[in-house]
Parts: C-alpha cells; sequence; structure tokens
C-alpha cells in the first residue's frame, strides 16, 4: 500500500499549527512530525503559506458541511439560522487549529492568521448571507441587505458565546436562541 505522504505532510503541518500556532511552526517541524525529508514537503507546496492555505481551504470545505448538514428544510429561517450558526461556533470553539488560530489573532496578531481568520468569517457571512436572501425570496422575512444581516448575526452570536464568557457563566443553547430571538429576529419578522 503507498503512502499518501501529501496527507501525511497535510495532518503533519494541521498538527503542528493545532499545537503552535502558525508564527511558530516550521517546515523542519511538519517534516519530522510528517516523518519525510524537507525536501519532499517543497514537492508538494511552495511554502509555509501554500501549506496553511491548503489546511485553510479543507477548514471552511469543512464548516460549510456542518452548516449544510445544519439546515433543516422543514425549519424556519430563525430555526435554521439559529441552528447553523450554533453549530458552526461549536465547530470553531471545538477544533483545535481554529482555537490556536483564534488565540494566535487576538495574542500575536500574526497577518497571515488575522487573514485567515477574516477569511473563515467571510465564508460564515456569505454562507448566511445565502440563507438571509433566500428568506426575503420567500417573504419569510422583511427585505434587508442580506450580507450586513449576516455579518451582525454572526457578530452577536460571536458576543453571546465567546465574549459572554470571558466574565459570566456560560450561555446555554436555549438561553443563546431566545436573546437571539428576543434581540434579532423580533426586528426581522413580518
Amino acid at each position: 500500500m503507498a503512502i499518501d505522504r501529501r496527507q501525511l505532510i497535510i495532518e503533519a503541518a494541521t498538527n503542528s499549527f493545532s499545537l503552535f500556532g502558525y508564527k511558530a511552526t516550521t517546515m523542519d517541524q511538519v517534516a519530522k512530525l510528517a516523518n519525510v525529508g524537507k525536501g519532499t514537503i517543497y514537492t508538494f507546496f511552495k511554502n509555509k503559506e501554500e501549506l496553511f492555505d491548503e489546511i485553510i481551504s479543507t477548514l471552511i470545505r469543512d464548516m460549510k458541511t456542518v452548516a449544510e448538514e445544519a439546515m433543516d428544510r422543514n425549519l424556519t429561517f430563525f430555526e435554521n439560522a439559529n441552528r447553523v450558526l450554533f453549530r458552526l461556533l461549536e465547530f470553531r470553539k471545538s477544533h483545535q487549529l481554529t482555537i490556536k488560530l483564534f488565540q494566535e489573532e487576538r495574542d500575536i496578531g500574526t497577518k497571515a492568521v488575522v487573514d485567515v481568520v477574516q477569511r473563515m468569517e467571510q465564508a460564515i457571512i456569505h454562507y448566511m448571507k445565502d440563507i438571509i436572501q433566500e428568506a426575503i425570496d420567500r417573504g419569510e422575512i422583511l427585505p434587508c441587505n442580506p450580507e450586513i444581516t449576516a455579518f451582525v448575526m454572526l457578530k452577536l452570536y460571536v458576543s453571546l458565546i465567546f465574549d459572554w464568557e470571558q466574565y459570566h457563566e456560560p450561555l446555554n443553547k436555549e438561553e443563546i436562541a431566545d436573546l437571539f430571538q428576543l434581540y434579532f429576529f423580533k426586528g426581522l419578522e413580518k
């Protein structure tokens, strides 16, 4: 059975980025973790940035899959928006790489990481924008700017889950849904 060296390298790099962050990860570390020569990495990836980009692209695809699995066409826009955002943020909280990236963005502000965090947020906003536009088209919610609405929804969710927990007891899923309903969805109802 042939060993998929490219996949070994990706897995090793993901582990390294998850443990040490982007800035502290070196190609030497990745080679050591993958048990390959450093030159082998360069047969697949030009540099650390290209390797990182490959991993982040996969991560964003995984996030989209999580969001799609949360959708239930039998539920209302409000229920689906709540489910999608909650699942995406649960994914973000439980996925070791995203935890490390958000920590590095906050503590160090590494440019490549700041860009990646923004790219992940844009992917969520883009996905939510489509859900909002569909709800507008169905007449389920009032006309609004879907991109701004998706941005505000994401930021409210992030605040209720991450920012609130820094100084308070964490909110459970139902409390977050109730607050989201109260502060946000009531304003969009017809």
